[in-house]
């Protein structure tokens, strides 16, 4: 999702999942993943919580102590299971849904009701969603590769259940049947016929031949989907360089690095690796080795998988009576089609052609410049391992932003103080971490979210921060249990991780963030709050379970706190002194937010135009695809012998068809900031609030388009967006 923000070579949508996903939930659509099984009470649940004093607005402190304590006893996730515990217990989840499914399926039509059938339905999917996490999560995060290779391979056979769920024909019959009824209650309407709609996208009203086949297929998408990302989070390539092949790279880097028996550094390809070398390193054939060995992860055997992907998806479209994959999964997004995606990322492409040019231009004298300066080969083009490099020259040159300085202002400890000080005072919560918690790794910590005027316990949250061998090497928000109704008409307390891989201390240096980092920070971490907020009746509708192209506007939203002067000074302190950020630094950092704002999205174009063409074919040659497009739209190419694709992890995580989706909740994301927050103030309680509530709480339980004409009080406009962009000179006000 590209803002207008700092210089990475490719997106952060690249870089981050916003959410996981389940591409075969038993709903029919992506679903966040979610789950958790407890079949024995684990000895070490119940600890208290430990407080966390933040700073609020006013100058006090306050104790997150002052929450209630007695909630976070029902968060039912345990992490001890060995690989005999997740299948025995995958079994038996699989086998108590089935036979709900079983037994809603046998009920002639005539005595079907709201409660033997909706109801009963609701419980199940309720039982589903908190049940499944504990067995489907660990394939990410679990150290024991024994674990994540049991993880996985119940994520195959839960995947295959869902679908085998979603292709229930004799349950969709009852709940059509149902459809007449007109004493339901909003939710439970909108529950019922989400139901109906999603079978029906399923083909249960076609043959039963068809049906099968459907059936075999989405299987076969579901199981070669999480192969995709198993082998990019089991890859553990690195690349070796001498001090000198590493040059103008900072101590605090090559400190950070493991070195071999020869006395040469070790660079992997996790982010806290790859980024700041690309971005700071003079040796452009280190740059170069670096971003061929990046996208060339899995090269061989994910490039097969996405491409027969790709032929699955059209095949399933083709039964379904629809023209492509893309016009199949739209069908049920804000945009409806795949000629308004196309429609959309020309108009935005056309914008963003001129502003382009120039940049390109301006980074190919920096090039030339440099290379009369170090004697180097200039030969006369910017090359993919040329990029990132002189864009962050540009906020040097233009911005004159001292990225080796800024850093030392962001310790990770720091940052997370002033993160959660802010999204406390906005919101109007109380985080406190939970002592002894019951937790996958030693560096985990799980923390109680509080109202903090009532005190109720809202939810808890996980925060898994540094990278580690095996572990999922994007950040993201995982969902793991649902805030919606029991079937005791309580609220379930929600539950949800962030996952991400900052710089782990080493060797007396503190874990320091770049600001990108802290930008990444603030947006997975608002998914987390849309994850525990939630207030549904149903599990269906809970937290992000919204349209794929909205569900990033909460988070997007949340990024601009990064770019303003306040919540900078409350996240930031130096990490030797305390010093505050230098107000010249502070303002050449806000300044930057313009820095290569046509590169950065036309990358945006180029990823959402190729996963579009992607699925707008039945066959693709998927490294050609993308070579084509970067050429054209962004005039630089893609490095031969490489293929991004076949590590661009949304392809096969749920964003198939969607990844415009970035994009276009960005126009909304910005639409909220600019029109409320910052005309009403950015750290004002009672506009965070009603922000918590209206689009928060309400999770997928009303439209996106009405959530947003709700709290905007209109028909929500694109100005604000090309303002972000920089381009609303040229752009009058629309509405979206």
């Amino acid at each position: 999702m590209q803002r207008c923000r700092s210089c990475d070579v490719i997106s952060k949508q690249e870089t981050r999942g916003a959410r996981i996903h389940h591409t075969g939930s038993a709903s029919g659509k992506h679903a966040s993943v979610r789950g958790g099984y407890s079949k024995r009470r684990h000895l070490e649940r119940g600890g208290v919580s430990k407080p966390v004093k933040m700073t609020i607005t006013s100058g006090l402190l306050i104790s997150a102590r002052e929450c209630s304590q007695a909630g976070h006893k029902r968060n039912t996730q345990r992490w001890d299971l060995c690989p005999e515990d997740i299948k025995a217990a995958t079994d038996s989840l699989i086998a108590r849904v089935q036979k709900v499914y079983d037994d809603i399926g046998s009920l002639s039509i005539e005595n079907v009701s709201v409660e033997n059938t909706l109801r009963a339905l609701a419980h199940a999917k309720l039982d589903y969603a908190s049940s499944r996490h504990v067995l489907d999560f660990p394939q990410f995060v679990c150290p024991s590769k024994e674990v994540r290779s049991a993880s996985t391979e119940a994520d195959k056979k839960l995947s295959e259940f869902d679908v085998e769920l979603s292709m229930r024909g004799d349950v969709f019959e009852r709940l059509r049947a149902l459809q007449p009824q007109n004493s339901l209650l909003p939710e439970e309407k909108r529950f019922l016929d989400r139901l109906v709609l999603l079978g029906q996208r399923k083909g249960l009203h076609l043959s039963k031949d068809t049906q099968e086949e459907i059936k075999r297929t989405s299987k076969l998408i579901s199981e070669l989907s999480i192969e995709f990302n198993q082998n990019l989070n089991e890859d553990n390539t690195y690349l070796t360089f001498s001090e000198r092949e590493l040059g103008g790279l900072a101590d605090s880097y090559l400190n950070s690095l493991e070195k071999t028996e020869e006395g040469r550094f070790k660079v992997t390809l996790e982010y806290p690796h790859y980024y700041p070398l690309m971005k700071r390193c003079h040796n452009p054939e280190t740059r170069r080795k670096m971003e061929a060995a990046f996208h060339s992860r899995c090269k061989e055997v994910n490039t097969a998988i996405l491409e027969q992907l790709i032929q699955l998806r059209a095949k399933v479209a083709d039964l379904l009576g629809y023209s492509n994959h893309a016009n199949y999964v739209l069908g049920i997004n804000m945009a409806k089609n795949a000629s308004n995606v196309s429609d959309f990322l020309d108009k935005f492409h056309e914008s963003l052609k001129p502003v382009g040019m120039k940049e390109r231009k301006y980074i190919l004298a920096l090039k030339k410049r440099e290379c009369l300066m170090r004697g180097l080969h200039f030969d006369g083009k910017i090359n993919a391992w040329d990029l990132s490099y002189y864009m962050n020259q540009v906020e040097q040159c233009k911005f004159a932003v001292n990225k080796d300085k800024l850093i030392e202002y962001f310790p990770l400890d720091v940052v997370t103080e002033g993160l959660f000080g802010i999204y406390q005072d906005l919101l109007g919560l109380t985080f406190a971490e939970v002592q002894h918690a019951h937790v996958w790794h030693e560096h985990v910590k799980l923390y109680s979210a509080c109202d903090s005027e009532t005190g109720e316990e809202i939810g808890q949250f996980y925060m898994d921060l540094h990278p580690r061998e095996g572990k999922y090497g994007h950040a993201a928000c995982f969902g793991l249990q649902p805030g919606c109704r029991g079937p005791d008409g309580n609220r379930r307390l929600p539950v949800a991780a962030m996952v991400a891989n900052f710089t782990k201390p080493r060797k007396g240096w503190p874990s320091l963030l770049q600001h990108h980092e802290v930008e990444t920070y603030f947006h997975e971490f608002g998914h987390v709050m849309h994850e525990i907020c939630s207030k549904t009746t149903f599990s269906e509708f809970s937290g992000t379970q919204v349209e794929t192209d909205f569900v990033e506007v909460p988070s997007q939203m949340l990024e601009n706190w990064v770019w303003e002067k306040e919540p900078l000074r409350r996240m930031s302190r130096h990490y030797k002194d305390g010093t505050s950020i230098p107000d010249q630094l502070l303002d050449k950092l806000i300044a930057s937010r313009v820095a290569n704002t046509g590169l950065m999205n036309l990358r945006q174009v180029v990823l959402s135009k190729v996963d579009q063409s992607l699925h707008s074919s039945s066959c693709a040659d998927t490294a050609e695809v993308f070579a084509k497009h970067c050429q054209e739209i962004l005039g630089v190419p893609a490095t031969p012998g490489t293929n991004m694709t076949a590590s661009f992890s949304h392809l096969a995580g749920g964003y198939d068809g969607q990844y415009y989706s970035y994009l276009w909740s960005e126009v909304y994301s910005m639409d909220i900031f600019f029109s409320r927050f910052k005309k009403e103030g950015i750290m004002n309680p009672e506009v965070g609030k009603e922000y918590r509530r209206v689009i928060l709480e309400a999770g997928g339980s009303l439209d996106g388009t009405d959530m947003l004409r709700s709290f905007l009080g209109r028909a929500p406009r694109q100005d604000a967006f090309f303002q972000c962009k920089g381009l609303i000179g040229s752009r009058d006000t629309q509405t979206a």
